[in-house]
């Protein structure tokens, strides 16, 4: 049970990770989770008042069940299977964080002050990040799972010029938009 609970090498999950993108080529199928929106606005019926989710769904199903199988198993390895770890980072992190206000740093999981206490700011920055992520996945042509490991793995010139961008937006929140922020 420690192996299951514990923390793994980087190069088990990241074998793991390989070996599932060798057998999506082999199959010709790509990875990614944000297409599963529009596979479920498809089966919903979208299709018929939008011509972007007309299209037949059902090749898509497996991807569908990889959410879901996603969904459930974030959920049973969150309750069941967690002994609620505090990822490790640096005390130079840790003091940042502390200076920007948040002093679960380095104690808990998520930060305590976004998510324990929806005040109207946090729904505010929830709100709105939802919606520029999503905005953002559809302008990139997919999410960066998609892009990060199905498409760089198939060699794919736009998700490497995604990646970058992905890795540039990322820095440039952290750094510069971040301190604004909070």
């Amino acid at each position: 049970m420690e192996l299951i609970m514990g923390p793994w090498p980087w190069y088990v999950g990241g074998g793991i990770v390989a070996l599932v993108m060798i057998a999506l080529i082999l199959l010709g199928r790509s990875f990614g989770f944000s297409s599963n929106f529009r596979n479920i606005c498809s089966a919903l019926g979208a299709g018929n008042t939008c011509n972007f989710f007309d299209f037949d769904w059902r090749k898509q199903k497996w991807n569908l069940l990889f959410l879901v199988g996603a969904v459930i198993g974030g959920f049973l390895s969150a309750h069941f299977l967690s002994n609620n770890q505090v990822p490790q980072i640096s005390a130079a992190t840790i003091a940042k964080l502390n200076e920007l206000g948040f002093e679960s740093a380095g104690k808990e999981y998520v930060p305590s002050e976004i998510f324990k206490t929806m005040n109207l700011k946090n729904i505010i920055l929830l709100s709105v990040g939802g919606l520029l992520i999503g905005f953002g996945t559809r302008y990139a042509g997919g999410c960066t799972s998609g892009h990060a490991i199905s498409g760089l793995s198939d060699l794919q010139l736009p998700s490497l010029i995604a990646v970058i961008g992905f890795f540039i937006g990322g820095l440039l929140m952290v750094h510069v938009f971040f301190p604004f922020i909070f």
